[in-house]
Parts: structure tokens; sequence; C-alpha cells
């Protein structure tokens, strides 16, 4: 296989794990060719690490560089406008999450990326977790039976000095806990349960000062008729301690918890003989942060994929487009006090504006 040549936007906090993940030889058959960010001394800093060119400009670097893959790993507030740019001049193109601001926005990158035949993947790792993994093929043979509820908890610390920036926690850029943290979650919860049809929520600031929220809790109804509900918080201290997710059927139960999505923490099936300690340990992980270790196996696979002539992402723009349309449900039953149907299309009035 050819190496595949990658330019970077964006060499901030993201960017240091995928520094990380870059550097520990677990990804292979690419080569990166450009860094870019606003802020020059930042991307001169970073390109020391890859032994690159580094720019302030995106077009100015996909001009001088030709990259196959542009990585868009800038605040979220700007990806919308970041991705157009990578597509329109001729880029495959994988952005962090979420794809985009607003619903409108996504399904406009999506459309795009069609219109240039090209990839766009938005990063989502945890579906690619070994635990989650499982989950998915469990239920996907039916050993779940019918499922009854399924739950999210994200119990995590960010502290005050983390939304002095320009962007954290602001309603334009960013949002709170469910649009900057529990995305992930929501998504893995839809991609296993759902579809999701309806949503009731509401949340605050009870630790944390944001223009948004740093705890949000809410009920989901499934297609399935089954119910869900979202625990989500920054507030704890004084560090990460949980990010899970429980599905109840009347056949099996199953928790998966760590920090991360990562651990295997309950699985029980009255029509299987699988031993609950052998699946623990075998599709259990160890994960430094709240990252995971993800973010490696799902660029190998774009990787892999545009060595193959494909451009199909491990989670494409549609699916992130429908996790953007829950997140802004969300937070519209929480500004109307009301339970929101999802084929409604209502959106937040702050989310992206």
């Amino acid at each position: 296989m050819k190496n595949i040549k990658i330019g970077i936007l964006g060499c901030g906090r993201v960017a240091q794990h995928y520094k990380n993940i870059l550097n520990s030889g677990n990804v292979k058959n690419f080569e990166i060719v450009g860094v870019a960010d606003k802020e020059i001394s930042k991307a001169q800093n970073y390109s020391k690490n890859f032994n690159c060119d580094f720019f302030s400009d995106l077009s100015e670097m996909i001009n001088k560089k030709k990259p196959n893959l542009v990585l868009v790993l800038t605040p979220s507030g700007e990806h919308f406008n970041d991705v157009r740019k990578s597509l329109k001049m001729g880029c495959n193109t994988i952005v962090e999450k979420p794809i985009a601001m607003t619903p409108s926005e996504a399904d406009s990158l999506k459309d795009l990326s069609i219109k240039m035949n090209l990839m766009l993947g938005v990063v989502y790792q945890n579906r690619l977790n070994p635990a989650i993994q499982f989950l998915k093929n469990e239920l996907n043979k039916g050993a779940f039976g019918k499922i009854i509820t399924a739950s999210i908890r994200l119990r995590w610390a960010r502290y005050q000095d983390y939304y002095e920036d320009e962007w954290h926690g602001t309603w334009k850029q960013d949002g709170g806990v469910i649009n900057q943290q529990a995305i992930h979650h929501v998504d893995v919860m839809n991609w296993l349960c759902g579809p999701v049809t309806e949503v009731c929520a509401t949340g605050g600031n009870l630790i944390n000062n944001l223009e948004a929220e740093d705890t949000m809790v809410g009920i989901i109804k499934f297609k399935n008729g089954s119910f869900g509900t979202i625990e989500a918080t920054t507030g704890l201290r004084p560090k990460d301690q949980e990010a899970s997710i429980s599905i109840v059927g009347d056949k099996a139960i199953a928790t998966v918890g760590g920090i991360a999505l990562n651990k295997i923490e309950k699985w029980y099936s009255n029509n299987s003989n699988q031993n609950e300690k052998e699946i623990i340990n075998k599709f259990s992980q160890e994960v430094p942060n709240g990252y995971g270790l993800s973010h490696g196996p799902y660029l190998q696979k774009v990787i892999d994929c545009l060595n193959n002539g494909s451009i199909d992402a491990p989670v494409n723009s549609e699916d992130a487009a429908i996790t953007t349309r829950i997140i802004h449900s969300l937070y519209a039953s929480y500004e109307n006090n009301s339970w929101i149907s999802i084929n409604d299309k209502i959106n937040s009035q702050k989310l992206g504006i």
C-alpha cells in the first residue's frame, strides 16, 4: 500500500492526542505533509514532530502540499467552514466531532461530499471500541431479546480554566456538556439502540460558569418502543470517573463503562454459555484518558479505505448529521420545556447561533 499524504488543520488540544496516536506506530501507510493553524506559532511547534512544513492557512497548505486527506481538528464552531473549504479544494476530509454546529450545516456538508465524490468522515471513535463492538454484535444477533431500557452516564471533570478560552462552552462555537463531551455517548446510544424518535431534557450550570450547560439529564424514546436516559456532567471533582452505557433487554443485560466506554462491567445473557469474566477480559481495554484508544483504528480504516479506492468512512456524514439532529432536539426540549419529536426538526435557538 502507498502512503496517504495527510494535512492537519488545527494544532490545539485534540491535535496533541493525534500526535501521540500517529507516533505510536499503530497507524501505517501515511505521511504528514503539512500542518496548519491560524496561530502560526502553534503550527510551527507542531510541525517539528512530523518534520513537515507549517502554515497559517488551510488553502495555502492544500495548494502547496496537495494532501490526499485533511484532518480537521479545529474548534467545533469552525468545522463547517473548514470542512467545506477542504472538500471544495478536492480533499478527502475527516473532522473531529461534531460535523457542524447545526443540522442544516451538517446536511450541506454531506451533500457537498457526495457532489465532489470525496470521503467525509466524522470521528466518533468510540464505535470502534472492542466493548462497544461486542454490544453491537450481540444486538445484531438478537441476544438481548426485546430492548427495554438504555442509559448513558458521563461523569467527568472540567475545571473553570477549561472554559476560559475563546470558544469552549460558548453557544456559537461549542455548546455545553451534551454537545462537547456526551455527544460521543449519544451517538453510540443511537447507533446501538436507535433510531431515537423523541426526547425530553433539562439542564443548567451547577458547578462551572459558561454560556451553555455543564449538566444535562434527559429521557429518550426509541422507534422500537424502548426508553432511554441521559445523565451528563462536567461538574464532577476531582477527575473523570465514568463514561458508561447500559442496555437492558428481556434476555440480556450489559454495562460498558470505564472513563471512555472501554470496559465491560456487566454481561449476563440467559440464552448464552458465554462466561462473563471471559467476555470482560476479552473485550475490555485499559485507556489513559477519556479519548480512549480507538482514534488509531479509526484512522487506519480511513487510510485503508482510501488505498483501496473507497470513500466510505468508518462513521459517515449521514450518521454524523443524525447525531447533530438529536443534540439539537435535546437543546430544543431544554429551551422549550417540552417533548421534542426528532422528525419535527426543531432546532435549538442557541446552539451555533
